[in-house]
């Protein structure tokens, strides 16, 4: 009798299984049509999915290995750092994909931890991931770093950052190698506050430092000549190998990369249906995909690179070192701190889209550590700007939240034109973003390696804490 039960059983689960997945099967006359629909949103834009693939042609030459080791080490080296207790790693680490561990950074002050457990004074934004940053024409979240030409690669017309640089970074080839000067000479985020003298002062002095380690010119030595025969490294050498490490760190290759290649099956039917309504102007006015953009200049990275107001709550933490704008002292104005001009008030460039699912919150701020949230931020402003409570963020930001209605005086037409999405469709876009988008390569376990046994400096590596999950309530 049992025998013949279990017989009964297993042919039931099997006949069970075999109708849910006939049921679940894709209509391939749906599937087909999906994708035809999104393949000609990809053609309109002229979107290739070969965008890592094109890095060293953009170049101009193959990267540099040794050079980018070179790079690699400084990268985690808190020798950069004249306050001696920060590296470009505490504010990017590779356990969170070269995310910042915090919604707001902590820079100088910091208790050497990157990751939940991370303590210190906070600055004003979040730090943005360094993936992918190679094909940015612009850097930061005010835009303050900027190929003129729009091009990263193209020195052309000059790189434009805020004085006292100006223009003059535009030697370098490339816009991460001008970038690589400013952050060590950045008070609250490299530099400290003990250290006397101007931006050409600061970098001097680490320049004597890292050029006084004999490891470190040995390293320099093997891929410049001049220094392999006694001459003493320039700063240009440091922010070389800083950029060239970066050029290893192109992510690129999700599965909307791979649909776009030919590989029909890389996205979900669910994906391919949230990239449509991405896409879609009719559908969500105006589209994601005006301001997320990938054609062009954007090169695939889904975002304009312009500076928009979007009302982000603003979070202002209880333990800072700088001092926020506005006559309550609790607001970021944004791109008008650099410009000085009121109608840039609260702007901000638009975030990149690309392994958002390894990014530990969301918006220049942090605001939101949910992906759901930010989303729905974009679809709800006024609600969600006005209803923000700052219950899912750590107490030590949670001081308060900044005024709100100024901010949504700014947004009317986005409030006006934005509406909620059914949940399905909703659902859909959130998995497009969340999944499509994402490169596995981006994962930090298969960045870990890249973090030195040891540095020549002999100073500690900073202590990076694995496998951070997302907050509760997401």
């Amino acid at each position: 009798m049992r025998t013949v039960l279990s017989t009964l059983f297993l042919t039931l689960a099997i006949a069970g299984a075999a109708v849910l997945y006939l049921w679940s099967r894709p209509d391939p006359a749906v599937d087909a049509a999906l994708n035809e629909a999104l393949m000609e949103k990809l053609r309109i834009r002229g979107y290739t999915g070969l965008i890592e693939e094109s890095l060293e042609e953009r170049l101009g030459r193959a990267v540099d290995l040794r050079l980018a080791d070179v790079g690699r080490f400084l990268f985690f080296d808190p020798v950069l750092s004249l306050a001696g207790d920060n590296s470009c790693s505490g504010c990017h680490g590779p356990n969170v994909s070269f995310n910042d561990s915090r919604p707001i950074s902590i820079g100088v002050g910091n208790n050497g931890v990157v990751g939940p457990g991370r303590r210190g004074p906070h600055n004003q934004r979040r730090a943005p991931s360094l993936i992918n940053a190679a094909f940015y024409p612009r850097l930061m979240w005010d835009s303050r770093f900027t190929s003129t030409s729009f091009d990263p690669f193209n020195n052309a017309l000059g790189f434009l950052f805020p004085d006292p640089e100006g223009g003059s970074l535009s030697h370098m080839d490339h816009l991460l190698g001008a970038q690589a000067f400013t952050p060590v000479v950045n008070r609250v985020e490299m530099a400290g506050f003990q250290f006397a003298g101007d931006n050409d002062a600061m970098r001097d002095e680490i320049v004597q430092r890292v050029n006084a380690i004999a490891e470190y010119r040995r390293l320099f030595g093997e891929v410049f000549a001049d220094i392999r025969g006694g001459v003493s490294l320039r700063y240009e050498h440091i922010a070389l190998a800083l950029a060239e490490f970066q050029f290893t760190l192109i992510r690129a290759d999700a599965p909307i990369d791979r649909f776009a290649r030919g590989e029909a099956d890389a996205m979900t039917a669910d994906q391919k249906r949230g990239a449509i309504i991405f896409f879609t102007p009719d559908v969500i006015p105006p589209s994601c995909g005006e301001c997320h953009k990938v054609d062009a200049y954007a090169n695939e990275m889904f975002s304009d690179f312009e500076p928009h107001v979007l009302a982000v709550p603003q979070v202002l933490p209880a333990f800072r070192n700088m001092r926020f704008d506005g006559p309550g002292e609790d607001e970021d104005y944004g791109l008008e701190q650099q410009t000085g001009n009121e109608a840039d008030r609260y702007k901000f460039r638009t975030s990149p889209l690309r392994n958002l699912a390894f990014q530990p919150a969301f918006m220049h701020n942090g605001a939101y550590v949910c992906l759901e949230d930010a989303v729905r931020h974009h679809l709800e402003v006024y609600d969600f700007a006005r209803s923000y409570e700052l219950d899912k963020l750590d107490p030590d930001l949670r001081a308060s939240v900044g005024p709100v209605e100024p901010m949504l005086g700014s947004v009317q037409t986005l409030i006006d034109a934005s509406r909620p999405l059914p949940d399905e469709e909703f659902d859909q876009v959130l998995d497009f973003v969340l999944n499509a988008l994402t490169d596995p390569g981006a994962h930090p376990d298969s960045l870990r390696a890249l973090v030195p046994a040891s540095l020549p400096s002999g100073l500690p590596l900073h202590h990076f804490e694995w496998g951070i999950q997302s907050p509760k309530g997401c």
